[in-house]
């Protein structure tokens, strides 16, 4: 006899079609993640800012920042574990608060990866620039534009090319890169300089939490596993775990730089605070000054890797917010044969090379240009994780899971972040980061009030996510169903 049962009616297609599914293997999504985080950077510059408000509490101060960044994987896992999405923050966030506070997170992502992936081309531009001066060659203007220019372009065409080569690339040059900078602060941590231990500056526990703002910069970008949700095999197991271990990671090496910097400078007065380039000042204090050539050659990988792995998230949330209907509907196009986001690409990359190199050409100097963007970007990942940790709550009790953890994560961490975020504004006070934040909030206000305007269906509905299709039950094959 037949069986009648109704059986739900599967999508042909994936809200998200057009992109290359199920093709990342865990490690691969696990290296975009610690590229965006671009810990060998972190681990040689942000302890001697920590410092400066720390004191002897910095290595404090990355603890705290560590657990807190765990704290926000806790909250993201509540989604990632439960759906794929290719927005990152912004799609998660959907699914627990209102279109406007989704909006603003995706805004704020747009932000953040456009600002770190600018911040990544100057840093890359920054060191391979010493590297060229310590190898005895021209210093002039021409080496940091010809290298955002270079590399930009280079990272343009591998997230065309396709995620998985890009990971691939990724994977080796952040290996590498963590290899070269474990190995230098391992010898430098073996033979600090001699010398008396000097007292040194201990703000107590003011300095420690004083010190977590610019420590938790150093962990910004490490979620960017979210926005491979549907590219990802097993994405329910392997994008939280590379979120968390992503943060875990990234909170270890800087602990271990902290201490290693505290360590060395401990018998100069002022201590760490005092440094304006503390791993090349402790490499020649120790005899060891052929270490600084490979600091800079490191620390150049790292921040490729780190622009290559913010494009690839950049375009992703271009492509979801079309995908939407509140962005341009071409960046929601992909390439027929890469399986990528190409409008999207093809328009941020020269956006960004064009706009930095031309910065950087009119006599901007590379040091202050860096600490703005990296600035401007902590702005807008706070906002995104404040809105995100909210909503997990919110959207496990929409579905019926809501448990007291989940709650408590986000007691702990929402008012931690909130007053993180008073704290950026209060530092900032009238600098040009204030006023381009404001800019970008008021442009972001516009958008929406248009989007709501001339579309509100789609606003009403944003939050697109991979689903389930007919290919994924049948079992017939296809890449980008």
């Amino acid at each position: 006899m037949r069986d009648r049962r109704v059986l739900p009616r599967l999508r042909e297609r994936s809200p998200v079609h057009g992109l290359r599914r199920r093709g990342l293997a865990p490690l691969e999504v696990f290296a975009q993640s610690v590229s965006g985080a671009a810990p060998s950077a972190a681990m040689a510059a942000t302890p001697a800012i920590v410092a400066a408000s720390a004191g002897a509490g910095t290595v404090w101060s990355f603890v705290v920042a560590t657990a807190l960044a765990l704290l926000v994987a806790s909250c993201i896992a509540r989604f990632t574990r439960r759906m794929a999405a290719t927005g990152g923050l912004y799609s998660l966030t959907a699914k627990g608060l209102n279109p406007g506070a989704a909006f603003a997170s995706g805004a704020a992502l747009l932000v953040g990866y456009g600002m770190l992936a600018a911040a990544a081309l100057t840093g890359g531009a920054t060191y391979l620039q010493a590297l060229v001066a310590r190898l005895g060659g021209p210093v002039s203007v021409a080496v940091p534009v010809g290298a955002v220019v270079v590399v930009g372009l280079a990272a343009g065409a591998l997230a065309l090319r396709g995620v998985r080569l890009s990971a691939r690339v990724v994977l080796l040059v952040e290996l590498v890169s963590i290899t070269l900078m474990l190995a230098i602060f391992g010898l430098l941590l073996a033979a600090p300089p001699a010398g008396p231990e000097l007292p040194q500056p201990n703000p107590g526990l003011g300095g420690v939490v004083a010190g977590v703002l610019p420590a938790l910069a150093a962990f910004i970008g490490f979620e960017i596993a979210t926005a491979l949700g549907s590219e990802a095999r097993r994405p329910f197991r392997t994008v939280p775990r590379a979120v968390t271990w992503t943060a875990a990671v990234s909170g270890l090496l800087c602990v271990f730089a902290a201490q290693t910097q505290v360590v060395g400078f401990a018998s100069v007065p002022g201590g760490l605070a005092a440094q304006d380039a503390p791993v090349p000042t402790l490499a020649a204090a120790g005899g060891w000054p052929w270490l600084t050539p490979l600091l800079d050659l490191g620390l150049t990988m790292s921040f490729f890797a780190c622009a290559l792995a913010t494009t690839n998230a950049l375009a992703r949330v271009l492509f979801s917010l079309a995908r939407d209907g509140v962005a341009p509907r071409a960046f929601g196009r992909t390439h027929p044969r890469f399986a990528t986001p190409h409008v999207a690409i093809a328009v941020v990359v020269p956006v960004l090379v064009v706009g930095l190199a031309a910065t950087i050409a009119a006599g901007t100097a590379l040091g202050p240009l860096l600490v703005f963007l990296l600035t401007v970007a902590t702005g807008g990942f706070l906002v995104a994780y404040l809105l995100v940790c909210l909503a997990a709550p919110v959207f496990l009790r929409r579905i019926g899971e809501l448990t007291w953890p989940a709650v408590a994560a986000t007691a702990v961490i929402v008012p931690i972040l909130l007053a993180a975020l008073v704290a950026y504004v209060l530092a900032s006070g009238r600098t040009p980061v204030v006023v381009v934040l404001a800019a970008l909030a008021a442009a972001a206000v516009g958008w929406f009030v248009w989007a709501r305007l001339r579309r509100p269906a789609e606003v009403a509905a944003i939050g697109v996510y991979d689903e389930t299709v007919a290919a994924d039950v049948l079992g017939t094959p296809g890449r980008a169903a």
